[in-house]
């Protein structure tokens, strides 16, 4: 059996592909690149496969991570080659590699954020007022969680924050809390973010960037 952690990226059209089809898309593929999946011992038995932080539906991610077992020792080129010969449009496999850190390890992850408005005027005065909130501390919203709804203070799990505006556009790159334990997802910190200054954007694009550890350090 061989351990392998693949990284792939998600775009185009691909994002509107919820985690229960992804998962049902990667384990087909599997099957037609003829990569021989372990299974999992026991009265039902299943194919090995897990994603480390499901990306939340209608989000970009530029480098996302996905643990398979295999039974033979097949080389790791040869996996990335097999796959990326079968993945439909919108998904890539940039890289397989040997599993080097603990799905637990993941305490936040990276995004870049465009926010685009009718005019530059909107754009600057959300990207100013973005900011203010966020450095004052405090940005309460509703976060849904296994115990119900709850309010909750957004600034404690933003690690950084800059919003910057450019023509009708504001960029924003922000560090956010992720995994198992505390998890921003950052459509609420936007939905939150547009409901204080009752901002109407024209269109919005989230792009994951990376998965990071407690230390920000990224995570491999």
């Amino acid at each position: 059996m061989k351990s392998a952690r693949l990284w792939f990226k998600k775009d185009g059209l691909a994002v509107y592909i919820s985690h229960l089809d992804m998962n049902r898309c990667m384990t087909r593929a599997v099957r037609r690149a003829g990569i021989p999946l372990w299974y999992t011992e026991g009265f039902n038995p299943h194919p090995y496969m897990t994603f480390l932080l499901p990306l939340p539906l209608g989000q970009e991610g530029r480098r996302e991570p996905l643990d398979i077992r295999i039974e033979t020792d097949m080389s790791f080129e040869e996996i990335k080659s097999r796959l990326n010969a079968v993945m439909p449009c919108g998904i890539e496999i940039t890289d397989v590699r040997e599993p080097i850190m603990k799905a637990n390890e993941i305490a936040a992850a990276k995004y870049e954020i465009t926010a685009v408005f009718e005019n530059e005027g909107e754009a600057q005065g959300f990207a100013c007022g973005a900011a203010s909130v966020i450095e004052g501390g405090v940005l309460n919203a509703e976060k849904r969680s296994k115990k119900g709804i709850k309010k909750v203070n957004l600034c404690e799990m933003i690690r950084s924050f800059d919003a910057c505006a450019e023509e009708k556009s504001v960029k924003i790159n922000t560090v956010l809390a992720a995994g198992n334990t505390v998890n921003l997802n950052a459509e609420l910190l936007l939905s939150a973010l547009f409901a204080e200054f009752a901002a109407q954007p024209v269109k919005t694009e989230i792009v994951r960037t990376g998965l990071l550890t407690q230390a920000l350090e990224a995570f491999e």
